[in-house]
């Protein structure tokens, strides 16, 4: 599994650039702690770094410079510094692409793809499954198999149950999954999610495998 470090110190873009990444499969890392951006970089080992230019302490340049030091690993800027030369000082210090605010989560997850696929021969096949207590999910066509029969899956039932099933064992909020789902939760109706996970629940159900989906009242939702 591709590894994504994000170093961006606004928590609502980097909440809802983390969900949106580990929807697509990605395992990520926020950086929290800005005076120690390289330590979790040698830590970690991430394949790609999303990096905001301003930050506390040092700025992106800065870090950017120093993970070049020890690295090639690719690194996408991201900024709402919308000039032509912040464009090129990003690149000229190593930077591999640049992106600005606001800007498309889409777009965004393009250029990830892309750059991860030139510099690793990244190919979205490989890790294209997950197999948990007798269900396997298809992340190329968006199905399940459940007792070798294939069933197909709404946009929202695949990603709620790629999310979990990256979580199994884990409470998963009812906030992350809006999140997730709808990027912006403040303007989805919460029975939403109720409906989504009722309907995947009766698709797992009907398929075979009961209670497969536990409800965490108050807290969310869980793939034991």
């Amino acid at each position: 599994m591709m590894k994504i470090m994000i170093v961006e110190d606004d928590e609502t873009v980097r909440e809802l650039v983390t969900e949106s990444l580990e929807k697509w499969g990605f395992e990520t890392v926020e950086v929290k702690d800005f005076k120690r951006v390289l330590d979790i970089f040698k830590e970690e080992e991430p394949h790609l770094v999303l990096l905001d230019i301003n930050l506390p302490v040092f700025d992106g340049y800065y870090w950017c410079q120093k993970i070049r030091e020890i690295s090639k690993n690719p690194i996408i800027f991201i900024s709402s510094r919308d000039t032509n030369a912040d464009s090129i000082m990003s690149m000229n210090i190593g930077g591999d692409d640049y992106v600005n605010k606001p800007f498309s989560m889409d777009i965004l997850i393009a250029k990830v793809n892309a750059l991860l696929r030139r510099t690793y021969d990244y190919s979205k096949s490989e890790g294209s499954s997950m197999e948990h207590r007798g269900l396997k999910l298809n992340m190329e066509n968006s199905t399940m198999l459940i007792q070798d029969n294939p069933v197909e899956l709404s946009k929202n039932e695949f990603q709620l149950l790629l999310i979990l099933m990256k979580n199994a064992g884990k409470i998963v909020s009812r906030e992350k999954l809006l999140r997730a789902l709808w990027d912006d939760e403040r303007f989805v109706d919460d029975n939403t999610l109720t409906v989504n996970i009722n309907r995947l629940r009766k698709k797992i159900e009907g398929a075979g495998i009961s209670n497969y989906i536990e409800t965490k009242v108050g807290q969310g939702y869980i793939i034991p």
